[in-house]
C-alpha cells in the first residue's frame, strides 16, 4: 500500500521511515526544518509558514494565508488525499501545543469517516483509529494500549488477548474505561461493531 508521510512541527523525536517508490512526503510549515535535520527531502511543503518564520524558496511549495480555518497539518492531509493517498503516517502531530495535539486527534475521526487510514507517531506512542472494524497486534508485542471512543458512543467493543479483556462492551466519550490495558505477548485484537475507536499504544523503539 502506498503511503503519504507528513512531517508536522510538533514534538516527534527521531524521524525514520523507508520511503517506497510510490510513497509521498509532505512537510507542514516548520516540519520542513525537521525534515532537513533528518536528511529527508520532501515532495511538497505546505503551510502559512508562521511557525517557520519565513517562506522557503522552493518550487514544490503551497503557501496559504495565516488567517484560515484549517491547520497546516490538515492542509497537508488534503494535499495527500487529492493525490490519491488513502494511508497516512504523520510525525510531529503529538506533543507541543495541546490545542494542536487535540486538533490532530480529531483528524483521526474525520479520516476514519472517509475510510482513510492514518497513524500519528511520536517518540513514545503511536495513535490510530478504527471505525466499525478491527485492529490486530502480532504475537510477541508487549506494552501499554489504551482505547478511547471518538464517537459519543461506540458499541460492540471487544478486546481479546490483552490483560483486561472486553466482550461486546460499550465505550463512551465521557468515561475512560479503556485506559491503560496491556499487551501480554500473545496475538491480540481490538474491534468495534459501531463507532470510532482511538487506539494509543507504546511505540516499539
Amino acid at each position: 500500500m502506498k503511503t503519504c508521510y507528513i512531517i508536522a512541527a510538533g514534538e516527534s523525536g527521531k524521524i525514520e521511515f523507508e520511503k517506497g517508490k510510490n510513497d509521498y512526503v509532505i512537510c507542514a510549515d516548520a516540519g520542513y526544518l525537521k525534515a532537513l535535520e533528518c536528511g529527508i527531502t520532501p515532495d511538497l511543503v505546505v503551510g502559512d509558514f508562521d511557525s517557520l518564520g519565513r517562506i522557503p524558496e522552493l518550487e514544490n511549495i503551497e503557501v496559504h494565508p495565516s488567517e484560515k480555518d484549517e491547520t497546516d497539518t490538515f492542509l497537508a492531509l488534503t494535499c495527500g488525499m487529492e493525490r490519491g493517498y488513502g494511508n497516512f503516517v504523520i510525525f510531529g502531530a503529538l506533543g507541543g501545543r495541546l490545542d494542536h495535539t487535540f486538533a490532530n486527534l480529531q483528524l483521526l475521526k474525520y479520516l476514519c469517516e472517509k475510510n482513510v487510514s492514518c497513524t500519528l507517531v511520536s517518540e513514545r506512542e503511536t495513535v490510530t483509529a478504527i471505525r466499525n472494524s478491527s485492529f490486530s497486534f502480532p504475537e510477541g508485542e508487549r506494552g501499554t494500549v489504551s482505547v478511547f471512543s471518538l464517537s459519543d458512543e461506540s458499541s460492540g467493543v471487544s478486546e481479546r488477548g490483552l490483560k483486561y479483556e472486553l466482550e461486546n462492551a460499550v465505550l463512551t466519550s465521557s468515561f475512560p474505561l479503556g485506559v491503560s490495558n496491556e499487551l501480554k505477548g500473545e496475538k491480540a485484537e481490538i474491534s468495534v461493531e459501531n463507532g470510532v475507536l482511538m487506539i494509543i499504544r507504546e511505540r516499539n523503539v
